[in-house]
């Protein structure tokens, strides 16, 4: 007998309903319907595609673009007592051979797979021949060349519908903007699909943005107001990864970096220490944060201008998982913007696709250069509309605005009289009728626009061609666009940047000293089970059911089973211990849960 979803959501993954659009999502693809689902990093992708997995029966097909992804999702759910397995590069051939053979045998429900190695011959004829149930791509902006992230090899998975016609498709992504929706819709689904896009906002995160003055210092003053919290700073580079890191640990923070150049060792136990351990600021390149389930992240920083408002939405999305109040930064300049735009120019991709990253890398742009609310331009870009936030540095803190309209006009006449071959910082010199030798070999102290500029100061005119580039005024090579407009600069560009004061909007009361007590030793407990089966430490439970037992501290087995998060299979394999735990070091007025 077939089980009802419902039935499988609580016995093996141990939760009592879904999360918003998990059922929706759910029912199409149960009734054989292809799916594109857009649903906001913490929300519970994975839920789509495992439950019908389960309920269906037969085998399973899930792409995923990383091999430690799909190894931590396999092991999580073996540990709920799923048959899963994954055929990937970072194991022994004969590994993979042996997964195979299981998977022919009919022993496997869900089966990993990278794109590449699933579109071989050799590997979709013999598929054909199994009983595939269904087919569910990860990261699906990949498919898409005016996504992000697009990646070549996960083109090739639009043969997936002529291949397999009447197996359903359900494709997955946290960032993607209606162009590349529809670009997915019709190149992998073929228009025959039904799209679930669940709200994007993030009401609890507030959202801040300087422009670099002194980053490190800057840096230091964000984290100083987040001393004992767990956050996450993303560097552009290794390097600075491992110099930030050390950076923060000479001033007495427990910084811990993360990239693809460390030893796979070094990587795991940093993760296993920022999952398990209190106040751990993870200094990471981008290789860090999908897949991880930690609740508690109280703050992300970028110490650099983001790729994409994509790349941005989904980083700042690991913060404030639990729904208590959390803060989102970012340093940036113009420095940033260079290096962006050298990476699209460097990219072997065809005029049109560098032209649309050229316009992704604007909308950042024009995000960072708001002169109102950040969230407005931040959700307008997922096509949502939204009202001012009261939650962002410019709502708590709003900048004087004024027309700047001739200040415009000054820019450009400078622009086009300089020969459009100048950036930022000498076409301000013009304006500021700076006598520099680089101003006197190029003769432009004969200029009609030297020295206009003079009674502002350079503060202004850098905000105000930020505010031009961002706006499409100025090309990014300082390409003269003139458009009669009004263009409102800050009266006070610094003004935001000491806006920190944040609105709280806690899901819950928080913990006291006793209930932290008592989280830190589940922590170590399950930090210790993690080890002794060899996998990340938030796979045994994440941060979200700790804190559930914390909160009503289950005295029995039944008790236990109530937990959210716990299921059968780890109701029997945890509840000994875990209620050992909480029996030794719960506090003593904490009442059993009802």
């Amino acid at each position: 007998m077939t089980p009802p979803p419902q039935a499988v959501l609580r016995d093996v993954f141990g939760h009592q309903t879904f999360r918003p659009g998990q059922a929706e999502v759910i029912e199409a693809v149960l009734n054989n319907r292809h799916v594109l689902a857009v649903m906001p990093t913490g929300a519970g992708k994975s839920l789509c595609f495992q439950v019908p997995a389960l309920v269906r029966g037969g085998l399973t097909v899930v792409v995923s673009p990383l091999v430690a992804l799909m190894q931590d999702q396999v092991a999580a759910l073996r540990l709920c007592g799923v048959a899963a397995e994954s055929i990937n590069s970072g194991r022994r051939r004969a590994e993979n051979v042996a997964t195979w053979r299981r998977v022919v045998a009919g022993e496997v429900r869900l089966l990993y797979m990278a794109p590449e190695r699933l579109m071989t011959e050799p590997m979709l004829a013999a598929l054909a021949k199994l009983p595939l149930t269904l087919l569910a791509i990860d990261e699906a902006h990949c498919i898409s060349q005016w996504g992000h992230g697009f990646r070549p090899e996960y083109a090739d998975l639009c043969r997936l519908h002529d291949l397999f016609p009447h197996l359903p498709i359900l494709a997955l992504t946290a960032t993607a903007d209606a162009v590349t929706r529809d670009d997915i819709a019709q190149q992998l689904l073929r228009g025959r699909m039904e799209q679930v896009v669940q709200g994007f906002d993030r009401p609890n995160i507030r959202l801040s943005v300087q422009m670099k003055r002194n980053w490190k210092q800057q840096l230091l003053d964000i984290l100083a107001r987040h001393r004992n919290e767990s956050g996450i700073v993303y560097c552009l580079s290794r390097n600075k990864t491992d110099a930030v890191a050390t950076l923060l640990q000479q001033k007495g923070f427990h910084a811990l970096p993360y990239h693809a150049a460390m030893d796979q060792a070094a990587r795991e136990a940093n993760q296993n220490a920022f999952i398990t351990d209190q106040a751990v600021v993870m200094v990471a390149t981008i290789a860090f944060g999908m897949g991880i389930d930690k609740a508690d992240v109280r703050f992300v920083v970028h110490t650099d201008l983001p790729g994409t408002m994509e790349a941005y939405y989904q980083e700042i999305g690991r913060a404030g998982r639990d729904g208590a109040a959390a803060e989102a930064y970012m340093l940036y300049g113009l420095g940033d913007l260079r290096i962006r735009r050298q990476f699209i120019e460097d990219e072997p991709s065809s005029p049109e696709r560098k032209r649309r990253e050229h316009k992704r890398l604007d909308a950042l742009l024009g995000y960072c250069e708001s002169p109102s609310c950040r969230r407005i331009p931040l959700l307008a870009y997922f096509g949502e509309v939204s009202e001012p936030c009261g939650n962002c540095d410019i709502c708590q803190h709003p900048v004087s605005c004024v027309d700047g309209t001739e200040m415009a006009r000054q820019v450009l006449a400078a622009v086009r009289q300089s020969g459009q071959r100048y950036g930022a910082a000498h076409v301000i010199d013009i304006l500021y009728g700076a006598s520099t030798e680089k101003m006197r070999r190029a003769g432009h102290e004969r200029l009609e626009s030297f020295g206009v500029g003079k009674g502002r100061r350079k503060n202004q005119w850098r905000s105000l061609i930020r505010q031009m580039v961002a706006s499409g005024f100025l090309g990014g090579s300082g390409t003269f666009l003139y458009r009669d407009d009004t263009v409102a600069p800050p009266q006070s560009p610094e003004a935001s940047a000491s806006a920190h004061s944040p609105r709280l909007t806690q899901a819950d009361e928080p913990l006291n000293d006793k209930q932290g007590d008592l989280l830190a030793a589940l922590k170590a407990l399950r930090l210790h089970l993690a080890r002794q089966r060899g996998v990340p430490a938030y796979i045994i439970f994440p941060d979200r059911t700790l804190i559930d037992m914390v909160r009503h501290c289950p005295r029995t087995v039944e008790e236990f089973a109530q937990v959210n998060g716990v299921g059968a299979v780890k109701l029997k394999d945890f509840a000994e211990p875990f209620l050992a735990e909480i029996a030794a070091k719960a506090p003593p007025s904490s009442a059993p849960s009802p």
